[in-house]
Order: C-alpha cells, then structure tokens, then sequence
C-alpha cells in the first residue's frame, strides 16, 4: 500500500481510520480495524462514561494500537471523558465539533497528538489556532453529525490552505474512494459507514438490516433524533441517518422535544434511528471489519499502482 503521513506517523499498513461512531464504535470494531492494518478510534460519546473508555480501550487493545474519538463540544462541561481517553495512551486522540484550544495542550502534555474533524475554512482556522497535529475534512457526505458542503469541494479547499495534514471523510466506502482521496492529496481516509454492517459494531441488530437495505439516495440530514433523545448538538450539526417513518413523520414538523421524546421508540426498526452516510449503497451484506478495511487497502493500492 502507498505510504502517507498517517502509515508512517502511525506505523500502520492501510491508510484508513476507522470513525469514532458513537453507540457503534466500541472496542471490538476498533480493535478490528487496526488487527486488518488500519487504526480504529472509539466513539466516546457524552453519555458514555470514564469505566466505558476503560473497559472498550481493554477490548481494542487486543488489534494494536488505537485512538478515541470526543466531541470537543461536550466537554466544556465535563473533562472527564478527555481526563479517560488521555489515561488509556491512545495512538491519537480527536477532538472534534468545536474548538479544541483548552484540550490540545493537555492530551500534547501526554504525548498524544491530537486530530480534528472539521467541516468549514473556518473550522480549519480555529484548530490550526489551537495547535492540532493534523486535520479531517469530513464532507455531508459522512454519516452521523456533519457539516453542509460535500466531500470533494471541502477537502479540496481544505488542501489549498493549510500545511497540516489533511485526511478525508464522508461518502468513502470502498477502495476507488480511498485512492481518488490520496491522489487528490490526502494523506487517507477516515470511513464509518463501510463498517457500519460489521458483526463487530454495537447496537441493535436492526441496524445492520437498515444498512444493508438502504441505497445511496436513503438519508436524511436531520436533527430530529437529537430532539428527540435531549442531545444537545449546537445547532449547526445535523445527522445524516437513514429515513425511515419517524423522519418521515417528524422531519420539518414544529414539535417540542416532549413529543417527540413520546414518540420515538429506539427499539422499532422503524422508529430507530441509524445514522449513516451516503455510502451506505456500496454496504451489501454483513461482512467483518478486516475484511472491509484490508479490500479498502488493497483496491486502492491496486488503482493507485496504475499511475505510480
């Protein structure tokens, strides 16, 4: 596979991270990920807890080394999931959805680097300002809570303005979207979706048949299941999820969080909500994380090698 900056910087054989996906992305997916030559992150969400990162880092030690995702947002309330990730020595901490300033400094002192997600120019400009190692421009493309402008325009205008080295997120689901990333200039991919259908992700079981059965034209860019489950996303991040008959019935309705919270039921198929990206129609079955990541690399390093 073509070496970038995050093979040698992180000692890894395929260029891929695998997205810290909250309520998906415990220690046993991540540990997958880096086991097939990739690095797995942990999605350490706001609900998740200082014994959760303990018990999912154990678990995803097991593939080799390993980073934590955080939503830089969530913590300006509460370090205790910064305080968790940092005793765990990850392989890389990010800090995403929000300026990072008050947290890079901490995790350097651990000698962590630190990776954000950005969506804007502007997002590029603040946690340049706070010193981060490297950033990923993540496009509306990608599942969960995004941005507003596609993959390809971002990561381009990302790539002529910065030095740092810039990954790409967001509708990269197979090897031709990993080797168009890297030629474009990236130094890798960050993919979620890909993985989403894996045996190894948490969640009900119900999301893996979404995933599966959804096409590319199936999502939704929503905050509709933040209202409904009291997750205090700012506002400018939507998630992109797979509609399905709550979107379908709350999505542009003027409902308070009460209703809605009576109306969603997380354990219907129908009602769940299962973020996911555009790429969700190149997912067609069930297939275990090592074998999506090690065919990501091994598509990409072939497509690539025609040129090299």
């Amino acid at each position: 596979m073509i070496a970038t900056w995050l093979t040698r910087e992180f000692g890894i054989e395929i260029p891929v991270l695998g997205a810290p996906m909250g309520g998906r992305a415990g220690g046993e997916l991540v540990g997958a990920v880096s086991a097939a030559g990739g690095l797995g992150l942990l999605g350490a969400a706001r609900y998740n807890s200082a014994q959760w990162v303990a018990d999912e880092a154990a678990k995803a030690r097991v593939g080799g080394p390993f980073g934590i995702g955080l939503m830089t947002w969530s913590l300006d309330g509460d370090t205790s999931l910064l305080d968790a990730a940092i005793a765990e020595k990850p392989a890389l901490i990010t800090l995403s959805f929000g300026d990072p300033a008050a947290y890079v400094e901490r995790v350097h002192a651990a000698g962590i680097p630190v990776v954000s997600q950005i969506n804007t120019l502007d997002d590029l400009r603040v946690v340049e300002a706070a010193g981060v190692d490297a950033v990923i421009a993540q496009g509306a493309e990608a599942g969960g809570h995004t941005g507003r402008i596609g993959t390809l325009p971002l990561l381009q205008e990302i790539l002529e303005s910065t030095t740092l080295p810039v990954l790409a997120a967001g509708g990269i689901g197979t090897g031709r979207g990993l080797a168009a990333v890297i030629a474009a200039g990236a130094e890798g991919a960050m993919i979620g979706t890909a993985l989403l259908a894996s045996p190894e992700t948490t969640g009900p079981d119900y999301a893996r048949t979404r995933v599966v059965e959804a096409g590319s034209a199936d999502t939704v860019y929503t905050s509709v299941f933040d209202r409904a489950r009291s997750q205090p996303w700012p506002q400018r991040w939507g998630g992109r999820a797979i509609a399905n008959e709550f979107t379908s019935t709350w999505e542009g309705i003027s409902a308070d969080e009460e209703t809605l919270a009576k109306a969603y039921d997380p354990s219907d198929p129908n009602n769940g909500v299962v973020y996911a990206g555009e790429a969700v129609g190149l997912v067609h079955g069930t297939h275990p994380a090592g074998d999506v990541v090690r065919r990501i690399g091994a598509d990409a390093d072939r497509l690539l090698s025609r040129f090299s």
